[in-house]
């Protein structure tokens, strides 16, 4: 920075005063035999101080238009300065302003965000309680079905051992009918060696009597009596009480006129009492043991309707077709004929 004119003319006194000094310390000190050297050295910084008063003068007579340029500078710099100043303070406001919507912004979006974050828990628990209760309602379905499932199997097995049941049956029924099959072939060839027989002789059977008079060479004392109070059971319903006096009957008297009649009795309180099975087998007896007795017909058409009884409509239907073929004039037959119409 340039110096002023009134502070450049203070000094030239200055540099006076600084030589006068120095000379008077060196004249103090400098003996005889040095005063031309002191001389020498007067002359010399009385040059200088001359050389210092004219530096001193163009510096007082230096022209003002470098200072004026320097302060124009200066003035522009201090402008360039407040206009800095002034964008760094319309940048600050800017800057302030920015900073306040940034951070109202973040305020919203902190708001928002733990709105958000509620209303998610909310959902979350909501949707988990849901979750439980659809659980616990599966739960409780899969429970309820494992029970019917449980009891469905327990009745298939009870089913299968049913159906293995009534098979076993079946095979027992089929084998009895074979045989019985086998037994009426078997009748049929000596009932036709019979008739061939009886006509040969040319003597008719002789007929029955009702079953509550027993006649006959075989009949013995109170063979009548028994019989009866038999049947007198029978009709009174009581049918295990008739059972066993039948069965009484036939073991004493096994092949009398009416040992037949007796026989079928017991097949019918089988029947009555729904235990067809050992129905089927006690008419079967009444057939076999008295191919030629008046009961073979009945006897034929309760078995089909004890098979009809047991689903078995095979074996009735062709027992049926075998009352009409071998009966054709009896009762039995138009019953059997009535009954094949109803079977499909």
């Amino acid at each position: 920075m340039p110096f002023r004119e009134d502070e450049l003319k203070p000094f030239g006194g200055m540099k006076t005063w600084l030589i006068l000094p120095i000379g008077m310390f060196v004249f103090g000190w400098a003996s005889i035999r040095d005063g031309q050297a002191l001389d020498r050295d007067i002359d010399k910084l009385h040059s200088e101080l001359i050389a210092l008063r004219k530096e001193n003068k163009s510096l007082e007579n230096k022209p003002y238009s470098e200072l004026g340029t320097l302060r124009k500078e200066n003035n522009s710099l201090d402008n360039e300065i407040y206009a800095l100043s002034d964008e760094n303070q319309k940048l600050k406001t800017e800057l302030l302003f920015r900073l306040e919507t940034l951070q109202s912004e973040i305020r919203i979006l902190s708001t928002g965000f733990e709105e958000y974050k509620d209303y998610l828990k909310k959902s979350i628990d909501r949707l988990k309680e849901d979750v439980a209760v659809r659980t616990r309602i599966l739960e409780e379905r899969g429970r309820v079905f494992e029970e019917k499932n449980r009891i469905l199997e327990e009745k298939a097995r009870t089913l299968e051992h049913k159906n293995k049941a009534l098979e076993d049956r079946a095979r027992f029924l089929e084998e009895r009918l074979k045989e019985t099959g086998d037994r009426f072939k078997v009748l049929e060839e000596k009932m036709t060696n019979l008739v061939s027989k009886l006509r040969e002789v040319e003597k008719p059977s002789p007929p029955k009597e009702a079953p509550v008079e027993i006649k006959g060479a075989s009949a013995g004392t109170g063979v009548e009596d028994l019989y009866e109070d038999a049947y007198e059971t029978f009709e009174k319903g009581n049918l295990e009480g008739a059972r066993r006096k039948f069965e009484a009957f036939l073991k004493q008297y096994p092949n009398i006129e009416f040992s037949d009649n007796a026989q079928f009795w017991i097949g019918e309180t089988y029947y009555l009492k729904k235990d067809f099975e050992k129905a089927i087998l006690e008419y079967e007896k009444a057939i076999a043991k008295y191919p030629e007795g008046d009961k073979v017909s009945a006897a034929l058409f309760k078995q089909a309707l004890s098979f009809l009884e047991l689903g078995d409509k095979t074996n009735a239907r062709n027992l049926l077709k075998r009352v009409v073929e071998r009966f054709p004039h009896s009762a039995q037959a138009e019953m059997a004929k009535k009954k094949l119409e109803t079977i499909k």
